[in-house]
């Protein structure tokens, strides 16, 4: 048993660069998602990470499979939609989610158009699933690399970052970091969800960043423990999906996420806080 976890790693390098991508973005995407949580915007999440297909699939068509120029262009598809939803909540009678919702299958729809104009299903299906076990060395440095930004940032913008998910009223009465802190935010969600697309593809990336977080609801209250619990969940989910690949020859992304999806359907059943059985339990004390 032990033979068959540790023997792959040991043995194909591919499978130690997938394991190191997928820690990198366990690290950085459990307090994002923790946040995300926090803020209500999980649905956001999910639309931002189907707006940056357009532009990688813009600079595939342009430059082929070049790392750089399609983490460009996706990170300023998501920031132009994002730009473009907040502008017209603000300007017209939508709110910022259907607008968003709006941008975001048409941008789906739109890069699903030009990868199959310019490539050949299988490139639609990498698009679309990625493909963690193919992450090179320059891939790999990129993904810690954003990993590394990300971190960083948010040890400086944790403070303003929870308080304007919690009171938002509050923190505007007390400074203006909020709208700093919030952009700030965006910037690394959009990043964390290009790095996502070159292991899990525009249709699984947000996964990593929102299951793990919605399970850690179901085991913590305090939101430190949150980020530490659903990093920890992230990672699990993460190898054993790579696991679960490798030995059943599935595909590896919607293997982690079906992994991840198991680990949260079992904690609103038995998580310790707010789960069905915990929910029972109190009731069961309240009328006893």
């Amino acid at each position: 048993m032990l033979d068959g976890l540790f023997a792959p790693f040991v043995e194909f390098a591919f499978m130690r660069r997938a394991l190191a991508g997928i820690l990198a973005l366990a690290l950085s995407g459990a307090p994002l998602g923790v946040l995300l949580m926090l803020r209500r915007m999980s649905l956001t999440g999910d639309g931002l990470s189907h707006a940056i297909l357009p532009g990688t699939a813009i600079a595939y068509a342009v430059f082929g499979l070049s790392l750089w120029h399609m983490t460009l262009g996706g990170f300023l598809a998501g920031g132009a939609i994002m730009l473009l939803a907040g502008v017209m909540a603000r300007t017209t009678m939508l709110k910022e989610d259907a607008t968003l919702a709006s941008f975001y299958l048409i941008s789906l729809a739109l890069g699903v158009m030009i990868v199959s104009l310019r490539g050949s299903n299988v490139d639609l299906m990498h698009f679309l699933f990625g493909s963690v076990l193919a992450l090179d060395d320059a891939t790999l440095l990129l993904v810690a690399g954003i990993a590394s930004v990300t971190l960083v940032s948010l040890a400086l913008l944790w403070r303003p970052l929870v308080l304007d998910g919690l009171d938002p009223g509050f923190l505007r009465t007390v400074s203006r970091s909020g709208t700093p802190a919030y952009f700030g935010f965006m910037i690394l969600l959009v990043l964390n969800l290009v790095a996502g697309f070159h292991a899990l593809g525009t249709l699984l990336a947000v996964g990593f960043l929102v299951l793990p977080a919605v399970t850690a609801r179901f085991w913590a209250r305090d939101l430190s423990a949150m980020v530490l619990i659903a990093g920890i969940v992230a990672l699990s989910g993460g190898l054993a999906g790579l696991l679960l690949s490798y030995h059943a020859s599935v595909p590896t992304g919607p293997a982690m996420i079906l992994a991840l999806g198991s680990i949260f359907v079992a904690s609103v059943f038995v998580g310790p806080v707010g789960s069905v059985l915990a929910t029972h339990r109190a009731g069961r004390h309240r009328t006893g």
